[in-house]
């Protein structure tokens, strides 16, 4: 349902949408949305949610709340990685290991960062 329509507008609105080859739904008993992103999610909890048919496409209208989450990768860092980076700044491969778990696995990052 469309805030601030009363069921009559609603009804009418249907029927208009209908004659141009549009059908639209609630979608009951929707507990969650979440849309993902490379760095984050954003959540809604408990959301209205409503589909649209035009013509065979698709499309959602989703209301509520919204909370933001980041996302937190663990990389894997080879030991071979770790070894290049180290050989290359001239460093243990501690500090090698900790510039690349820093810079997300980018050889190239952790060893300018190293060596600035």
């Amino acid at each position: 349902m469309i805030p601030g329509m009363n069921k009559k507008q609603m009804k009418q609105m249907e029927r208009q949408m209908k004659k141009m080859g549009m059908k639209m739904e609630d979608l009951n008993g929707v507990t969650e949305v979440i849309i993902r992103f490379e760095d984050k999610e954003l959540i809604i909890d408990e959301p209205s949610v409503s589909r649209m048919d035009v013509m065979g496409q698709e499309t959602y209208q989703i209301e509520g709340q919204s909370r933001e989450v980041e996302l937190e990768y663990e990389v894997e860092i080879p030991d071979e990685d770790v070894e290049m980076v180290a050989n290359q700044a001239n460093v243990s491969e501690d500090t090698a290991r900790k510039a690349l778990e820093e810079c997300k696995g980018d050889l190239a990052e952790a060893i300018m960062k190293l060596n600035g």
